[in-house]
C-alpha cells in the first residue's frame, strides 16, 4: 500500500476534467455526458442533431453546476472535428476526457443491401470514431494525459438473432479492435483507450411504438429479462474515464445484462 492517501470516492469525481462528448444530443450520449457534469467535468456536446437535443443536454449540466458547449458537428468530417477540440479547449480549458458515442443502426439482409447503406453506417460508426479518438488524441498528447470511451456494441462481439446487421456488426467489432490497437499505440504517452459495449438498451430508437414486438425478444432475449436502461451507461463510463481504471486501456466492457454468457 504504498499511497492510502486518497480516498475511494475520489478515484471517481472528474472535478478540473474538460469532456468532450459525440452524439451528446440523445440515448447513450447524452446520459453520459450528464452523468461526467454531475461527477465534475465540464462538458463538450456534439451532435449533428438538428433538434433540441444538444440544448437539453446542456441545460442539465448546467443545472448540475457545470459548464457546458453545443457543437453542432459531423463525425464523418475531420475539419469540424479540429475544429470542435480547438474551440473546447478554447471555451473550457485542455481537453482530458472522451466519449465517442455517435452513431447509427439499421438492418438490412446483406445479399440486399445497397452500398450507399452500407458505406454511410460504416462512415458514421467506424471511420468516425477514427476521426474523433484521432483529433482528441492529438490534444491530449500535447498535454500528455487523457482517457477516451469509444462506445461500441455486444454485437461486435456476438451476432444478434434475428437480425440482418451484417454491417452494423462489423463497424463495432472494427471499434472494439481499433480502440484496442489505439491504446497500445499511446499507452506510453499518457492516453487510455477503451470501450464499451452496451447490450440492449432502452434508447429513443428502440423504444419507438413500431419496436414494441421487437423490444419484447430484446427482452427475453437478455438473461436479466430486461433491456439496460441508459444511466446504467454512465457508472461504466465514469470507471474507464476516472482514476478507478488508471491501469486500464485496451479493455472492451460488456454491459449486456449476461446476454454473451449464453
Amino acid at each position: 500500500m504504498s499511497d492510502i492517501t486518497l480516498n475511494a470516492p475520489k478515484l471517481f469525481d472528474l472535478t478540473g476534467h474538460v469532456a468532450l462528448v459525440t452524439g451528446a444530443g440523445s440515448g447513450i450520449g447524452q446520459r453520459i455526458a450528464i452523468g461526467l457534469a454531475q461527477c465534475g467535468a465540464d462538458v463538450a456536446l456534439l451532435d449533428r442533431r438538428t433538434d433540441d437535443g444538444l440544448a437539453m443536454t446542456a441545460r442539465h449540466i448546467q443545472a448540475a453546476g457545470r459548464r457546458a458547449i453545443e457543437i453542432a458537428a459531423d463525425v464523418t468530417s475531420k475539419t469540424s472535428l479540429a475544429d470542435a477540440v480547438s474551440r473546447t479547449e478554447a471555451e473550457l480549458g485542455n481537453l482530458s476526457l472522451a466519449v465517442n458515442a455517435a452513431g447509427i443502426a439499421n438492418a438490412n439482409p446483406a445479399e440486399d443491401m445497397d452500398e450507399d447503406q452500407y458505406q454511410t453506417l460504416m462512415d458514421i460508426n467506424l471511420k468516425g470514431v477514427f476521426l474523433s479518438s484521432q483529433a482528441e488524441a492529438r490534444a491530449m498528447l500535447k498535454h500528455g494525459r487523457g482517457s477516451i470511451v469509444n462506445i461500441a456494441s455486444m454485437s461486435g462481439v456476438i451476432v444478434n438473432r434475428g437480425l440482418s446487421q451484417a454491417h452494423y456488426n462489423a463497424s463495432k467489432a472494427g471499434v472494439i479492435h481499433m480502440s484496442k490497437s489505439m491504446a497500445m499505440e499511446w499507452v506510453d504517452r499518457g492516453i487510455r483507450v477503451n470501450t464499451i459495449s452496451p447490450g440492449y438498451t432502452a434508447t429513443p430508437m428502440n423504444t419507438r411504438p413500431e419496436m414494441v414486438h421487437q423490444t419484447k425478444l430484446f427482452e427475453e432475449q437478455t438473461p436479466m429479462q430486461r433491456m439496460a436502461k441508459v444511466d446504467e451507461m454512465v457508472g461504466p463510463a465514469v470507471f474507464l474515464l476516472s482514476d478507478a481504471a488508471s491501469f486500464v486501456t485496451g479493455v472492451d466492457l460488456l454491459v449486456d445484462g449476461g446476454f454473451c454468457c449464453w
